[in-house]
């Protein structure tokens, strides 16, 4: 198959950004105090990899399921942070609560799928894919990818950036429009090429060549880095204190690129070691400590900077765990699980019925919440894109203000 322009600019990354004289642009006039249209509603995907353990996340301590099935997992009762009188947050979970208490929290209960599956990588295409059924099932598209596909903006700018050095999920892969990969803004700072070649003028282009449009590739995103750091350096304000972890770092780079001007309305980020077969209590707490801490800077971050009311956190992932814990002192794959949306527009508070763990189907939590109404929400409701339908029946949820 031949390389052409096209087929570079979409299975790039870094040099990708680089390459698009509309990123360029936006970030000089960032740099430069013109700051370009954000009307636009923008979306930041955390993926909880690996199941998380919705039970120990937000404990429904009030059941009597509980205790009896978590006698070494279960958190004593004065530890957690209380919701309400039948649930509450995992200790760790502080910047979660303070989230909750401010209104900028919602959390979906029992959110999961007909017939689950407890394969990582089945389960994981379902939820990418918004398409229930097993491995055979053709996915080839994700579901934030078709919602860009239905969106059809005209614009430049990437459609969708993964933040992070991870492949590209099957969620923001599209029919026709732009995914990016970044890992941080360190990428863009690309020394000079020793012979790059000028851009052709309008006789040469033509005959404009792959190689020559690599060389101006990196020429643009020394340009663009150039512009960010200037901009970053300039508007940083010191009123969000980031968590210097993986998901931390990968929110604040995020967080650069909203406010540096990018029209880009999908940000993706993903948090790996939630598969807690053993040992579950110390990687847990701290795995949920990081997200926490992570989406609160963030929004603290992105409040300062006047831009609040257009951004939304939602944070998933593939599975729940099993009710009872197992002799490992930790957890097995499982079937529902809390989703949460984080901002100044989210409906704050709980949302859906919390599965009773005393009312069990083999041993698994019952659904309670389809999660492709979760994403009917999301993308009619915040990203207002109504021609996409994944749901089976129509979405009452209501989890954003109006």
């Amino acid at each position: 198959m031949k390389t052409n322009r096209r087929r570079f600019l979409g299975h790039g990354s870094a040099v990708v950004l680089g390459a698009m004289p509309s990123l360029v642009s936006r970030a000089v006039m960032a740099d430069e105090g013109t700051r370009s249209n954000r009307n636009g509603k923008i979306l930041v995907v955390i993926q909880m990899s690996g199941g998380n353990d919705g039970i120990n996340t937000i404990v429904p301590y009030a059941d009597e399921g509980y205790a009896k099935h978590r006698k070494k997992l279960r958190l004593p009762t004065d530890r957690l942070l209380k919701i309400n009188d039948s649930v509450g947050f995992h200790p760790s979970m502080r910047s979660a609560a303070d989230l909750l208490e401010q209104g900028k929290l919602g959390i979906v209960q029992g959110v999961g799928y007909p017939n689950p599956s407890r394969s990582h990588d089945t389960s994981m295409a379902i939820w990418h894919s918004a398409q229930v059924g097993d491995e055979d099932v053709l996915r080839s598209h994700g579901w934030l990818g078709m919602a860009m596909d239905a969106a059809r903006k005209k614009t430049d700018d990437p459609d969708m950036i993964l933040v992070g050095d991870e492949s590209q999920p099957l969620a923001i892969q599209s029919r026709r429009s732009t995914a990016v990969t970044l890992s941080s803004l360190t990428d863009l700072r690309l020394r000079q090429p020793a012979h790059a070649q000028p851009k052709p003028t309008s006789d040469q282009a033509s005959e404009f060549s792959l190689a020559q449009f690599v060389d101006q590739t990196m020429q643009d995103a020394i340009a663009t880095a150039s512009a960010l750091e200037r901009n970053t350096e300039g508007g940083a304000d010191g009123s969000a204190k980031y968590p210097t972890t993986r998901i931390g770092r990968r929110m604040q780079t995020i967080s650069t690129m909203v406010k540096s001007g990018f029209q880009t309305p999908i940000y993706y980020a993903i948090q790996s070691g939630y598969d807690t077969h053993a040992a579950q209590l110390p990687s847990h707490s701290r795995l949920l400590r990081e997200f926490s801490d992570a989406t609160k800077a963030f929004l603290d971050d992105i409040e300062a900077s006047g831009l609040s009311d257009q951004v939304c956190v939602m944070g998933f992932s593939e599975f729940g765990r099993r009710v009872a814990e197992n002799n490992s002192e930790g957890t097995d794959h499982g079937t529902a699980g809390p989703v949460f949306l984080a901002g100044n527009r989210v409906r704050s508070g709980l949302t859906g019925t919390t599965p009773k763990l005393t009312d069990l189907v083999d041993g698994d939590l019952q659904m309670s919440t389809d999660f492709r109404n979760v994403y009917q929400e999301v993308t009619q409701a915040w990203l207002g894109i109504s021609e996409l339908q994944a749901a089976e029946s129509p979405s009452s949820l209501k989890l954003f203000d109006a």
